[in-house]
């Protein structure tokens, strides 16, 4: 007979042991209770029946989290239109390298015209006023003037100087690009060393400038993702066990069994309130470029342990949605006690331990091999 028909045989005489009667004891001997299993101290043996002890152990080790690659912010520039007018060029094609500085595309706008016109006549308003400002001092100096009328030249000659000043300002705002007054067109340039990563915009579109009160679409989006960050969620209850600085795994879908590892360099300073979560930044250089925007990636944080009450992994069962483990609870009649027992565990990710929310307590004596065999008796 082979190993596995002689396995078949035990079990099917441990469980005419335990639903019968058991071998060694009286036939009037009372049955174990609902949920409970009866077994003699052989039948243990030959079943191979191991307990451990409920106590405090070090556990978790990790906290896994999902988390959605991002860009740098800080190496990212996102362009938008000071001006409203019409795309006329694209210089920069999509995916293409640029330094700060370079030219993206040209766009006709009647906004530099209306810029420079402002500027010119507030420069001349501003002549006038402080020359009609100067006339009535003098007079009023001489007293063939009345104060009011040099308080009223003031004031003309304070809102002309103010005015050229928002002038000047709202010009100002174009010079980021290359603006030619003449041909009324404007250049837009890259803010930031990177590459074209989004581009929406296309020859003869109609773009909606910043400063014009509308809504102003995002024309390019220029970055690097030679390095690249993962923001996952930290629940309240771990928050305090995350360190700046600590090692971060992430693996992705796009690449099954590929690890990239990285570090946390960030921690929000406040939770969000509807999920009591604290986003974590993690940072990871990516050379060969396999990360990129807006994947889903899953993290696991390496945190400090903490030592609680806990159960070996091994001792825990799953029946459907239930999870149980079976417990050492005595003797009785000569045969060893074993209850089933629902607990509310806390399954971590790479710890052999874990932490008991519920169900067992310190000192009891949990089924670490053999419990699935105890479950069938039942």
């Amino acid at each position: 007979m082979n190993t596995q028909a002689l396995a078949v045989l035990l079990v099917l005489r441990l469980a005419v042991g335990c639903h019968t009667r058991p071998a060694t004891a009286d036939p009037a001997a009372p049955e174990p209770p609902a949920g409970e299993v009866w077994l003699t101290t052989t039948q243990v043996a030959d079943a191979k029946i191991g307990v451990a002890p409920v106590g405090e152990q070090d556990v978790d080790d990790t906290i896994l989290t999902a988390g959605t690659v991002a860009l740098d912010d800080q190496r990212t520039g996102h362009v938008f239109s000071p001006v409203t007018g019409r795309i006329v060029q694209i210089i920069a094609p999509l995916g293409a390298p640029v330094k700060k500085g370079d030219s993206l595309a040209v766009i006709e706008s009647p906004d530099i015209g209306n810029a420079v016109s402002d500027v010119h006549k507030a420069e001349a308003d501003l002549i006038a006023a402080e020359h009609d400002f100067k006339r009535h001092k003098e007079l009023y100096e001489q007293k063939a003037g009345s104060e009011s009328e040099l308080e009223a030249s003031e004031d003309s000659y304070r809102r002309a100087r103010a005015e050229l000043e928002r002038a000047r300002q709202r010009e100002s705002l174009l010079h980021v690009g290359n603006v030619d007054a003449v041909t009324q067109r404007y250049t837009l340039t890259a803010p930031v060393d990177g590459e074209i990563l989004a581009r929406n915009v296309s020859p003869g579109m109609e773009v909606q400038g910043q400063y014009g009160g509308g809504a102003s679409p995002e024309l390019f989006t220029i970055g690097e993702i030679d390095s690249v960050w993962v923001l996952g969620s930290v629940y309240e209850m771990d928050l305090a066990r995350v360190r700046v600085g600590a090692p971060v795994v992430v693996t992705v879908v796009a690449y099954p069994g590929q690890e990239f590892r990285g570090q946390v360099d960030w921690i929000s300073g406040a939770l969000d309130p509807s999920t009591r979560t604290a986003t974590v930044r993690c940072t990871f250089e990516n050379p060969g470029r396999l990360l990129r925007p807006m994947m889903y990636a899953t993290a696991r944080i390496s945190v400090d342990k903490k030592r609680v009450t806990a159960i070996p992994r091994n001792a825990l069962l799953r029946l459907g949605t239930a999870k149980v483990v079976f417990t050492q609870v005595g003797n009785s009649n000569g045969r060893v006690r074993f209850r089933r027992a629902p607990v509310d565990v806390n399954e971590g990710e790479s710890s052999p331990w874990l932490e008991v929310k519920s169900g067992v307590s310190p000192g009891q004596e949990v089924v670490v091999s053999g419990a699935i065999l105890l479950s069938s008796m039942l």
